[in-house]
């Protein structure tokens, strides 16, 4: 007897699928959202960060292997096209702003810590009737890209 030949029976995907349809008729999409962000803290408690970045590496060497590093490429441009109709033309010129911001004040926040280091070493260095060698030169700060001094 062949599935065809009995009418009232379908197949484990088919029974699968209406079952998911019947669930997110019910309880709404946000019921998938939420037990899938429940399941992924689950995963990432029980396995850690790495699985997470294994099987994301995996999947992007196969997609690379499946449809080259030029797809990369075009969905890469049609995400950036994205964002800027939804952002406007200005938010890469923004986020590239604050960005170099921050780079700026880690530079200068890790050179008053060398600094108060440097300084925490001399106050205790043994006590000698040499002169005090000069301080060390701070590392010059990279130039920043657009001006924004």
């Amino acid at each position: 007897m062949t599935d065809k030949d009995n009418k009232g029976s379908m197949t484990v995907a088919e029974a699968g699928r209406k079952g998911g349809e019947t669930v997110r008729n019910e309880r709404g999409r946000e019921f998938y959202e939420t037990i899938g962000r429940k399941g992924g803290a689950t995963v990432k408690a029980e396995r850690g960060r790495s699985f997470y970045e294994e099987i994301g590496r995996k999947g992007g060497e196969t997609v690379k292997a499946e449809r080259g590093a030029k797809f990369y490429e075009e969905i890469g441009k049609k995400g950036g096209d994205r964002v800027k109709a939804t952002r406007g033309p200005n938010f890469y010129e923004e986020i590239g702003r604050k960005g170099g911001q921050k780079v700026k004040k880690l530079i200068e926040e890790g050179k008053r810590a060398a600094r108060a280091a440097m300084e925490g070493q001399a106050g205790n260095a043994p006590a000698s009737s040499e002169a005090p060698a000069a301080p060390a030169k701070a590392p010059e700060e990279p130039a920043q890209p657009g001006g924004n001094e």
